[in-house]
């Protein structure tokens, strides 16, 4: 699989995808609000039937709502549903404390703890 990116514009949410051993990676860049969320969860949607594991990597996500936080949950019970695993990791101060606000830390926190080292 080669890297794929989706640009949009600069204010919005620019996904690159792109194959890692056994997993597929989405870096995303940009706001993940409302205008953005739906777009995220179809693209990784698509990619989870083809991945033992999808890492989505927040690192250049500056800002996240309560629609960005319902796109996660619902690429999390998606993977599940498949029996892929999915992580999220690189994400911020203020995303951490929007994961820490909905008890959703814990299920989201774990991946920072495995060591993982991405390329």
């Amino acid at each position: 699989m080669a890297p794929d990116s989706a640009a949009a514009p600069s204010s919005g949410l620019r996904l690159q995808i792109s194959p890692w051993e056994d997993a597929v990676i989405i870096r995303c860049s940009g706001h993940l609000t409302v205008e953005h969320s739906p777009r995220l969860k179809n693209h990784v949607r698509d990619v989870i039937p083809t991945t033992k594991r999808v890492i989505l990597d927040l690192q250049d996500v500056p800002r996240m709502d309560s629609s960005g936080l319902g796109a996660i949950v619902a690429i999390y019970i998606a993977c599940k549903k498949s029996g892929c695993e999915f992580m999220v990791v690189n994400y911020n101060q203020s995303v951490k404390n929007l994961f820490g606000l909905t008890n959703l830390l814990s299920v989201f926190e774990s991946c920072a703890q495995t060591g993982l080292r991405m390329p």
